[in-house]
């Protein structure tokens, strides 16, 4: 039954995803509901952590945060979008992915017309997303019944139908996108920036005054609109209609101009966005300076990618500098208020009672997981290559596996240090903007410790490579970067023993912006690393290719 169409076999093709994504994000959603009672014992307390949440506005509306869904709501914040990762990966793969390994050509030489193969396509994806969505309903309502919860199932139902709304947006757009790419990579990665972008321009109304006119240019508005976890609060249907209509608009708009064009080919952007054309003589890069090695390869092949990368995660470190800025003088006389106050901070993510740094610590939090992010795609560049026969060229000249393998790598992880650096550059050039007293040596241990995190993930998945196609192993790193996320964001919240925290990465990245870099921390991640790296490189040099 599941071969018998093109949707049934691509939302078969979804099924791991769906049961992974949609259970594990619904208890994300869950986990800040088990803590709320210990936070809110007294009126006072319900006070402090209303005054708290407040100030990290930047994270989500402040509404109800001494309820139950209330506080959850606004815990998982923009954190709940890392589902949107899944979305864009696979509207960026749907069609050009498989023109890039040539199945779509024996798909569309079948009697079927090449519009319906690709409505079939998205609307799998649309399933598979509705699927994820009636999960995470499920599994919110289960926790709101146990943790005594103010909504019902309906209410959990709509969280979740709100979520896969505008995560079917940033799929479409990704498809989108990829009309005109000639590779799948490039659509991912400016769908990735946007994604940041809209997340940052929603917070923009939030933090800064008379600013919401910026904000509706954000899907992330339109979303943030229904909170229907919250009491009172409830869903806006003209915002959920729009998101539904804008999905549907730019998925029909990319089926359009798929049906439009030559396969394997782009749509030709207008004039004024097409970069120079190149001569006859430069048609074929005989000479580039990037086919001098696999190393010079692989930087060639992720030089745009890291670019936008680096201009997001660095633009978000700026802007969260900024946002401190603003709130300074009001988180030192909230402070000062309650000594309980202390408390609060630590159970929400800060740390430390410093008021600027505290802060600007638990902010900072989301920039090893943007790094790690990004790893997750270039690793996703590596198997793709494997699996749709590019590597055998490369392995036809005369060169090891084991040297093709650590060139990509040390590409990717040149890009890391890349990111960080630039990362370090713009928060100090933010800081001293600003105003903004921050020790020097622990701003570049909190941008720069990101490196091993990256490195990790990346040496993660060519070791999962060897073993795993595309999707398998892209989706596995992705499932092991939300758990790590979970265990570190939640876990101390729920007063999880150490050894289990010790399980994710987040544990040995720690606090930098408070205390610096722990040596033996540090030393871990790159051992295990190695490790993770010797094996696949192992692996790899003794397999069959695309096997």
């Amino acid at each position: 039954m599941w071969l018998s169409s093109v949707f049934l076999k691509t939302l078969r093709d979804y099924r791991i995803a769906i049961l992974g994504w949609g259970i594990g994000m619904g208890l994300v959603v869950v986990s800040p509901m088990a803590s709320v009672s210990t936070l809110i014992t007294t009126p006072e307390a319900r006070e402090q952590l209303a005054s708290l949440a407040a100030n990290f506005a930047w994270n989500a509306d402040v509404v109800a945060v001494t309820t139950i869904g209330g506080y959850a709501t606004w815990k998982i914040g923009v954190f709940i979008f890392l589902i949107a990762i899944w979305p864009l990966l696979a509207g960026s793969r749907m069609l050009r992915g498989e023109e890039d390994r040539g199945s779509l050509d024996v798909l569309l030489s079948l009697p079927r017309p090449r519009m319906r193969v690709a409505v079939e396509k998205l609307a799998a994806m649309w399933t598979a997303l509705l699927a994820m969505g009636l999960l995470i309903g499920l599994v919110v309502f289960a926790g709101g019944r146990k943790f005594g919860g103010e909504f019902g199932l309906g209410d959990a139902l709509l969280f979740g139908l709100n979520l896969a709304l505008v995560c079917a947006v940033f799929g479409s757009l990704a498809l989108l996108i990829s009309q005109f790419t000639q590779e799948r990579g490039p659509a991912a990665g400016w769908t990735a920036g946007l994604l940041l972008l809209f997340i940052v321009l929603d917070m923009v109304r939030r933090v800064v005054s008379n600013s919401e006119w910026i904000s509706r240019v954000s899907p992330i508005y339109y979303y943030n609109l229904s909170k229907p976890l919250v009491p009172g609060y409830g869903v806006n249907a003209g915002a959920m209609v729009f998101l539904l209509a804008l999905a549907v608009l730019l998925g029909g708009a990319a089926v359009w101009l798929f049906a439009r064009r030559d396969v394997g080919g782009t749509v030709p952007l207008p004039r004024w966005l097409r970069l120079p054309e190149r001569t006859a003589s430069r048609a074929l890069p005989v000479r580039d300076w990037s086919l001098r090695s696999v190393y010079a390869r692989g930087l060639g092949m992720i030089a745009m990618p890291t670019l936008w990368w680096t201009l997001g995660i660095a633009g978000f470190a700026g802007w969260m500098v900024f946002v401190v800025q603003l709130m300074e003088e009001r988180l030192s006389s909230l402070l000062s208020s309650s000594p309980t106050m202390i408390d609060l901070i630590k159970n929400l993510g800060g740390g430390d009672a410093g008021v600027n740094a505290g802060f600007l610590s638990a902010m900072f939090f989301f920039l090893p997981l943007f790094l790690m992010a990004f790893a997750v795609t270039q690793v996703n560049g590596w198997s793709a290559d494997e699996q749709d026969g590019r590597l055998e060229l490369v392995l036809a000249a005369p060169q090891r596996r084991t040297w093709v393998l650590l060139g990509r790598f040390a590409a990717l992880g040149t890009a890391t240090v890349v990111i960080a650096v630039i990362t370090l550059l713009a928060s100090a050039a933010a800081a001293a903007a600003a105003g903004l007293n921050l020790d020097s040596g622990n701003l570049a241990a909190a941008t720069l410790g990101m490196i091993p995190l990256g490195l990790l993930v990346a040496a993660i998945g060519y070791l999962a490579a060897g073993w795993l196609r595309t999707a398998a192993d892209t989706g596995l790193l992705s499932f092991v970067l939300a758990a790590w996320f979970f265990i570190s964001f939640i876990g101390p919240e729920l007063s999880w023993p150490d050894s289990t925290l010790r399980l994710s990465a987040f544990y040995y990245y720690g606090t930098p912006l408070l205390h610096g870099l722990q040596l033996t921390s540090v030393l871990s991640v790159l051992g295990v690393t190695a490790l993770a790296l010797g094996v696949g490189t192992l692996r790899f040099s003794r397999k069959d290719i695309g096997v």
